[in-house]
């Protein structure tokens, strides 16, 4: 199975740097917009063969473009939504961002049991991501787009990549439409076997005329443990 797990455009929060993690969430901004429509272009050599984004209103409207180049439906799926900023909703201020941050990166550590301040642990949190992957695997996708966002998809990755250690959320952002690609095999009596991490794109998929760096939010910084 190959996932391509696809972080939303950017938003107005994203300009802001607010923990906003909220459902519906902000739309897309125009640059937001020229970001998710340059992915069919992008991604146009991946024999993609479902589309699914969370509940929140960016990963939709950033799926509608491959969804469209495509003629497939974009299925949402709860368990894609970002991290819960818990009592750090819709804060900006830099104590915020990095407790935020940390936590997340506690749960890559192994403390999947720390719980975002007045929010889940990560526990539940990796679960819900889980049993989405356990979904798609289980109905014969080979090939899926995910479109989720910064925090979780490089929690997820880090998590369950086993060819990647707990630093690699800490050195490698993940801006706006950035795309991590991971692979695992299909085991002859059903399942799948061990993630790796293939591709790291951590930069928007058009190149640099689609580049926000410092306004990508939040979920793109890196922290120091």
């Amino acid at each position: 199975m190959r996932l391509l797990l696809i972080r939303h455009g950017q938003t107005p929060s994203n300009i802001g740097h607010f923990l906003d993690t909220g459902v519906p969430g902000p739309g897309l901004t125009e640059l937001g917009l020229e970001q998710a429509a340059a992915l069919p272009d992008a991604l146009g050599a991946e024999p993609i063969d479902g589309i699914f984004a969370s509940n929140l209103t960016r990963t939709q409207l950033t799926a509608a473009p491959l969804a469209a180049a495509l003629g497939l439906p974009v299925q949402i799926r709860d368990g894609l939504r970002e991290v819960s900023a818990g009592t750090l909703e819709m804060r900006n201020d830099r104590d915020s961002i990095i407790t935020y941050l940390k936590t997340v990166y506690r749960w890559v550590q192994g403390d999947t049991g720390a719980r975002m301040p007045g929010g889940p642990d990560g526990a539940a949190t990796l679960a819900r991501f889980d049993a989405v992957v356990r979904e798609l695997a289980g109905a014969g996708l080979k090939t899926p787009a995910i479109f989720s966002h910064g925090a979780i998809v490089r929690a997820w990755a880090t998590a369950r990549a086993e060819n990647v250690g707990a630093d690699f959320i800490v050195q490698n952002a993940l801006s706006n439409t950035g795309v991590a690609v991971m692979e695992a095999p299909e085991l002859p009596g059903g399942g799948l076997g061990p993630w790796q991490l293939l591709t790291w794109m951590g930069e928007p998929v058009g190149g640099e005329a689609l580049q926000d760096f410092g306004e990508d939010g939040p979920a793109a910084d890196n922290v120091a443990l």
